[in-house]
């Protein structure tokens, strides 16, 4: 592993390595709930069993369910009230200093919070948001790119949240698809903050293998997942797909981030 992580520190400071953000990453600052929490308030909201959508294909399904009855702004809405965070939170977290100071040239995060363009203010950083068509026009090439891969709470485009979107989503077609399968060309990736249990993480590995297997290039860039802790399931179905696990040394899953990103300044 360490031979895997030199690699992966000189790709960042060579600017080679894009970023992608998940969930877990959101979760540090103990404000924002996981997909299975992120349900359960939907279940709560409809008054039914949220013990009966414990599985993802069936969750999507009642994401589907509430944004019939209640419409996507609701749910929008919902997320901006609950999931605001100070910017001395956000200040006081040195994993989102780290990934700001890392200066990857690209973000993408399936995230609908805005911590990542609250982080790049707090510490004085340029970047440019991109959610849409319309912001991939006149890129700054010296400014960080924040994609918003799954949406944004303040976008009038739904959110990547209902089974309907995911089917969308698993196209693969849209702009922001084809932005990313361009930058997937000359550039490794890093994930942080998902799992395996993640269908963000399962969907995005098994498109950018797709990708690859149909080119006739060698020189496939690298990919990277860091996982706060071992799991040798995990682990081994990864490598199959062509994802290099990084394991963390700290049993807090927080602290275990803290601790990989820090390394990645050494």
């Amino acid at each position: 592993m360490f031979k895997d992580l030199e690699k992966l520190k000189k790709l960042i400071k060579e600017e080679e390595v894009i970023l992608f953000v998940g969930a877990g990453v959101s979760a540090t600052l103990k404000k924002f709930p996981l997909w299975s929490e992120l349900i359960e308030h939907i279940a709560n909201e409809l008054n039914v069993n949220p013990d009966d959508f414990d599985d993802t294909k069936d969750s999507l399904i009642l994401a589907e369910y509430y944004a019939l009855k209640k419409g996507n702004d609701y749910l929008k809405n919902w997320m901006k009230n609950s999931w605001k965070v100070s910017n001395e939170k956000i200040k006081k977290s040195r994993i989102y200093k780290n990934i700001v100071e890392l200066n990857f040239p690209i973000i993408y995060t399936t995230n609908y919070d805005h911590c990542l363009e609250q982080a790049f203010k707090t510490f004085k950083k340029d970047f440019t948001k991109i959610k849409n068509i319309d912001d991939l026009v006149h890129l700054n090439p010296d400014k960080t790119q924040i994609i918003k891969f799954h949406g944004d709470m303040d976008s009038e485009t739904p959110l990547v949240l209902t089974e309907k979107s995911y089917f969308e989503r698993l196209d693969f077609n849209s702009p922001l698809d084809i932005k990313l399968r361009a930058d997937m060309l000359g550039k490794s990736v890093l994930f942080i903050g998902y799992s395996l249990s993640d269908i963000n993480i399962r969907l995005l590995v098994y498109k950018l293998n797709q990708l690859w297997s149909k080119s006739n290039t060698e020189n496939k860039p690298d990919l990277y997942i860091f996982m706060a802790k071992p799991n040798i399931v995990q682990e081994e179905v990864l490598k199959t797909r062509g994802v290099i696990p990084i394991i963390g040394e700290k049993m807090d899953e927080t602290q275990s981030l803290d601790a990989f990103l820090e390394s990645l300044r050494d």
